[in-house]
């Protein structure tokens, strides 16, 4: 046991394990008052920590045996100073102790080929009472979350003020509108289809109202990872700081309606009768992401082809309009075996070193993300 007169406490969380986390949301929020300060993964949630009342709780998801044999935990966030332990008090009362920063862990990932389908079956319930669709299932190994998100009904959404703890996240407007508001980037604005944003480590920002019909790509490392509420910090902030940097990144809002759009390039390779726009990522995060939108001009008899193969973390393909051929070479060790086509809503992982050739359907228009 460690000497507990050197640790120094900063909060305490009492761990109230749930067969649905969910249900068990709806009663102590709705119905006891408390409020929700952290809750992941954002797409299934599963943990939550809520507060109120003079107490905080850990609402842990479950089963249902696990459940009914349950002891009490209590989690004491404690400075970096402590290695985390476990205690055990009387009567089997356990006590973690844990620091009250963690270290976000980046799994090393794994390179597969991915390819999600369109599946209108396909939608689970998410945060603050977003729907989502996971679009790499698998999570490559656990380093990549990429989620098509929809808001059906629109109107005011029921969001605070929270961070998330990443390495990245982007998100892509693909239908509809939603009015957002971001930590030091001025007042609220509309993000309307086709716009984007690149949300760096740990920025405050909000989710204000959406359109019916609402619907985002929304990618992120790691897959699994803290959403943190702040509800000190009031948004819009009193200071306007665009150039700002968090953990090395830049906010980054690209607006459809001034795109600029120059023949495009992947992996080092010009591919001509494709035309991309650069929506700003990779220079508000130093190199680490690459992403575009791409299209072709319009309806040709001509399919325009190019083979990618790619030597990068992820190289992720979100069909947006029209249709798109992916064909790989089985002779190549790791390649993407057969033809396959993708139409409007399916999306794929295309691996590293598994060469593809890549030809567009009329009126293809894609979203490219590349790490």
């Amino acid at each position: 046991m460690p000497p507990t007169k050197n640790i120094i406490v900063q909060a305490a969380q009492v761990i109230v394990p749930c067969t649905d986390l969910t249900t068990s949301l709806d009663f102590f929020t709705g119905t006891l008052g408390f409020r929700v300060d952290l809750i992941f993964p954002a797409d299934s949630p599963t943990t939550a920590v809520i507060s109120g009342h003079g107490v905080c709780l850990r609402l842990e998801q479950q089963a249902a045996s696990v459940v009914a044999d349950a002891r009490l935990e209590l989690r004491l966030q404690c400075d970096d100073s402590i290695s985390p332990t476990q205690l055990f008090g009387p009567d089997g009362v356990r006590v973690d102790l844990v620091t009250a920063q963690p270290v976000m862990v980046v799994p090393p990932g794994t390179q597969e080929f991915i390819l999600t389908r369109n599946d209108v079956s396909a939608w689970g319930a998410g945060r603050a009472g977003m729907q989502y669709r996971d679009l790499i299932p698998g999570r490559l190994g656990g380093r990549f979350v990429a989620s098509h998100i929809r808001v059906p009904n629109g109107g005011e959404v029921p969001d605070y003020v929270h961070f998330h703890r990443v390495r990245f996240q982007m998100i892509f407007c693909k239908a509809g509108w939603v009015r957002v508001v971001y930590e030091d980037q001025g007042p609220p604005f509309v993000m309307h289809a086709g716009d984007c944003v690149l949300q760096p480590p740990e920025i405050r920002h909000r989710v204000l109202e959406a359109s019916p019909g609402l619907e985002v790509i929304e990618i992120g490392c790691p897959a699994v990872h803290e959403t943190v509420a702040d509800h000190a910090l009031p948004l819009p902030t009193s200071q306007v700081q665009p150039g700002r940097t968090f953990s090395g990144q830049r906010f980054v809002r690209h607006i459809a309606a001034e795109a600029q759009w120059r023949p495009w390039c992947i992996c080092g390779l010009q591919a001509p009768g494709f035309e991309a726009c650069d929506v700003g990522i990779a220079a508000a995060t130093d190199g680490l992401a690459d992403v575009h939108i791409v299209k072709t001009p319009g309806p040709s008899e001509r399919r325009n082809a190019v083979s990618v193969a790619h030597s990068g973390e992820l190289l992720f393909v979100f069909v947006l309009d029209g249709s798109l051929a992916l064909e790989g070479d089985a002779t190549k060790p790791g390649a993407v075996h057969g033809h396959h086509q993708l139409r409007v809503g399916d999306c794929c992982v295309i691996p590293a070193g598994a060469p593809v050739i890549l030809s567009s359907g009329d009126g293809l228009r894609m979203l490219t993300v590349a790490l």
